[in-house]
């Protein structure tokens, strides 16, 4: 299968909103090649760290809750 990295990429950057803490620190659980392409997209600080958590950059956390919502978000009933 032939998989869109970029669509991984906004569901992992959705997810990190989740784990918010601090205004822009995310808990780092994902996978390594994707916090690194989001680090090379400017969307998080770099990664590696002995830090648990990673820092969103203001892009990031802006387009991270833009993506919660447009993922995850339920249309009003």
């Amino acid at each position: 299968m032939d998989i869109d990295e970029d669509k991984i990429d906004d569901a992992v950057l959705a997810l990190l909103s989740l784990t918010l803490h601090d205004g822009y620190r995310a808990w780092k659980g994902f996978d390594w090649a994707t916090t690194d392409r989001l680090f090379k997209r400017g969307m998080i600080g770099d990664p590696v760290n002995k830090s648990k958590s990673l820092v969103l950059t203001d892009e990031g956390l802006e387009r991270s809750k833009a993506l919660f919502v447009e993922l995850f978000g339920r249309a009003p009933r």
